[in-house]
């Protein structure tokens, strides 16, 4: 009985984290083409609060259904998904130069980064 238990809460947490991809690429979508609500401009620092949280979620569900999985880097052992995922924040970060509705910026980097941080040790927490 806790094999099969097991295997629908592994199930049950990559249905969450596809749903939750789906909800990040549709908002890079909205910023991208510049159709975010603009109701967002009412609260004070949006756009940090946004990458701390959601970048944090992201990580929180990606190292979970990656099951805590690292990767040795030499002699540095990292965690799989925090690892891969900021470097993808990284990148998405520096192609928003091409974007006529973004615009590059350090202190978005450094919360995207501090929530993939959040995220990761929300989840080691939880293990």
């Amino acid at each position: 009985m806790r094999l099969q238990s097991c295997k629908v809460s592994r199930l049950g947490w990559r249905l969450l984290a596809a749903l939750y991809a789906s909800l990040l690429l549709l908002i890079l979508l909205l910023a991208y083409t510049g159709n975010l609500p603009p109701q967002l401009n009412r609260i004070p620092f949006y756009d940090k609060v946004g990458h701390l949280v959601l970048y944090g979620i992201a990580t929180y569900l990606g190292h979970r259904v990656l099951q805590y999985r690292g990767i040795r880097l030499g002699t540095i052992a990292l965690p799989l998904f925090p690892f891969l995922f900021a470097i993808g924040a990284l990148t998405e970060e520096l192609l928003q130069v091409f974007s006529p509705n973004r615009t590059l910026d350090a202190i978005d980097l450094i919360a995207s980064f501090l929530g993939i941080i959040l995220g990761y040790w929300l989840a080691e927490k939880g293990r």
